[in-house]
């Protein structure tokens, strides 16, 4: 075989390799997309279960999970779970209400103090408000509200928040022992898509991350 000849074939080679390196990506991509898919299926059957199983139930407390505060006042999404709580309480569901929720960047206020504020505005009286003003995020809300909760002999909660947010809640909850039944918002005022979406990515981290706790 001449020089032309085993260049050729050496091309040839290199090609088929290419080829077949090629194929083998579009195979593990379309395999790594199939469990995507799967598994963001079913993290919305599971969100969707959630909203559809919850319904209030007698409990001790309410614990109000904390969202974007707007300087002093709740944010229009906030003030739709404050809202939901209220309802709970001036029906008779529960005699305490639990808010939760940080000082964010930025704010000069907690989301906790804003939340109270607001319940007084509503005619809530205080000593029937208990507050959890450290943590930023949702398991935070619920391990810091663990806590008050142990503090004040209370030991079944309704967990409140909007409906795309309550499976990853109520998860969490039941991770740290917490007896807890999911009330729902529906918002008005948010985007679905965009927090649900948004949501899927938060669950997921979520099941990673308990993975080490």
């Amino acid at each position: 075989m001449n020089a032309p000849q085993r260049k050729s074939k050496e091309n040839a080679a290199n090609e088929t390799r290419k080829k077949s390196r090629g194929r083998i990506l579009i195979r593990a991509l379309a395999v790594l997309l199939a469990i995507a898919g799967c598994w963001t299926g079913y993290l919305l059957w599971k969100m969707e279960r959630t909203i559809q199983e919850a319904v209030p139930r007698q409990a001790d407390v309410a614990i109000i999970l904390g969202a974007a505060v707007w300087g002093d006042r709740p944010s229009p999404g906030l003030r739709e779970r404050l809202d939901g709580a209220l309802e709970l309480y001036r029906e008779g569901y529960v005699p305490y209400l639990l808010v939760s929720g940080g000082l964010g960047e930025g704010k000069t206020s907690t989301e906790a103090a804003v939340m109270r504020n607001y319940l007084m505005e509503q005619g809530v009286p205080e000593e029937h408000i208990l507050l959890e003003h450290r943590a930023r995020d949702t398991y935070e809300n619920l391990k810091f509200s663990r806590e008050i909760m142990r503090e004040n002999g209370l030991s079944r909660a309704l967990v409140v928040s909007h409906d795309y947010h309550l499976a990853r809640a109520i998860d969490i909850a039941r991770r740290l022992e917490i007896d807890a039944s999911p009330v729902g918002v529906t918002s008005h005022v948010l985007y679905g898509p965009f927090h649900i979406a948004r949501e899927v990515l938060a669950f997921t981290k979520w099941h990673l991350s308990s993975l080490f706790l």
